[in-house]
């Protein structure tokens, strides 16, 4: 809808000080990062969803999939992704991620603002200026800008520990920030998984593997958040449920020989639709 024949997150004007100008999409900003007690009521209404029957629960997550769409809707990106987002920035700065520190009661620095605004532009001056309420304790007080090649580094560690790489609209399509996820501590990851109101959506991807060259060491398998990757024991190899698979390619980082890949999504007709 937003990328005009293009992945949408790949495209300038989706980064744009432009879009900061809509007093809505600042207004969206603040409220979020301002009231951390916004999202502990979202976790308790999760929860609350989860206890209904399905025929209520069903309409109720769909309308909040809706909304979230147009607002604050979140979607995997591999690394290679992540990179040429850095390429079209001007600016990227790391700071605390409050849906962990809410989700959890931990607080670290895995989120990243990006930005074409020089210097952080107006969208690190709401961060700034609202850091005081999602920011404390050594690890995250304040923010820290970073070179493009410093944060693609750190992204790669987070990577080897198993965390996702996922880009965040606020007022869709305007894109704030990279954020790095797992199933634990991810309220997008939660919510989508866990209580089947989407709020994070698969990646433009899928994962390959070459029965040639895996040697079923299973590393891969213990790093995957989507339950995609299983051992098959007859072939004594790993095998890819493509339903499953959110394309994020984090499972590639723990492979020695090079056995995972990633296809585009439209190229494999099972899942090319499903998102």
């Amino acid at each position: 809808k937003h990328g005009e024949g293009k992945k949408w997150y790949l495209q300038a004007k989706n980064y744009s000080e432009d879009l900061l100008n809509d007093a809505r999409r600042r207004s969206l900003i603040i409220a979020f990062l301002s009231d951390p007690n916004r999202l502990r009521e979202a976790v308790a209404h999760l929860d609350l969803l989860e206890r209904l029957p399905r025929f209520i629960k069903g309409p109720i997550g769909r309308l909040v999939t809706k909304k979230m769409k147009r607002s604050h809707f979140g979607q995997v990106v591999p690394i290679e992704d992540v990179e040429a987002i850095f390429g079209i920035v001007n600016s990227v700065t790391r700071l605390s991620c409050i849906c962990r520190a809410i989700g959890s009661g931990r607080e670290r620095r895995c989120c990243y603002a990006v930005s074409l605004g020089p210097n952080g532009g107006r969208l690190e001056e709401l961060f700034s200026g609202l850091a005081g309420s999602f920011l404390s304790g050594p690890e995250t007080a304040g923010l820290e800008r970073l070179a493009g090649e410093e944060a693609l580094a750190a992204m790669k560690d987070l990577e080897r520990e198993g965390l996702c790489h996922t880009v965040w609209t606020f007022e869709t399509p305007f894109v704030a920030a990279i954020c790095n996820c797992d199933r634990r501590d991810c309220l997008g990851l939660r919510s989508t998984l866990t209580h089947g109101v989407r709020v994070l959506f698969r990646s433009e991807y899928v994962a390959s593997v070459d029965p040639d060259l895996c040697t079923g060491c299973r590393e891969c398998v213990r790093l995957c958040q989507f339950g995609a990757l299983r051992f098959s024991a007859a072939p004594k190899r790993v095998v890819i449920d493509e339903k499953l698979c959110y394309g994020c390619g984090v499972c590639r980082s723990a492979c020695e020989h090079h056995a995972l890949s990633l296809r585009d999504r439209a190229s494999v007709p099972s899942v090319a639709d499903l998102w």
